[in-house]
């Protein structure tokens, strides 16, 4: 008697279109919190990742992260452009 196989071992999402839009349908499982209204969205090689945006800063700026020493070294400091009012 052959052994019965998991039906499916990796989560999926169903894709669809409503109108002009792609949509995706996420399980229970990933779905985000309701307090979500809005994500970031991004490409990694063929993945394409959701990361929640924050609608409070707070944690950002309290956090230890600052740019490296190097950041913006190679830009060109363009001059002063004169406008008039």
């Amino acid at each position: 008697m052959a052994a019965r196989q998991p039906s499916n071992p990796r989560p999926t999402a169903r894709v669809g279109w409503n109108n002009r839009v792609q949509t995706v349908s996420i399980p229970l499982d990933f779905r985000f919190p309701e307090s979500v209204r809005e994500v970031f969205i991004r490409r990694e090689g063929e993945s394409v990742v959701l990361t929640p945006r924050p609608s409070d800063w707070t944690s950002f700026f309290t956090s230890d992260l600052k740019a490296s020493a190097d950041f913006m070294v190679e830009s060109d400091r363009l001059p002063v452009q004169e406008r008039t009012f």
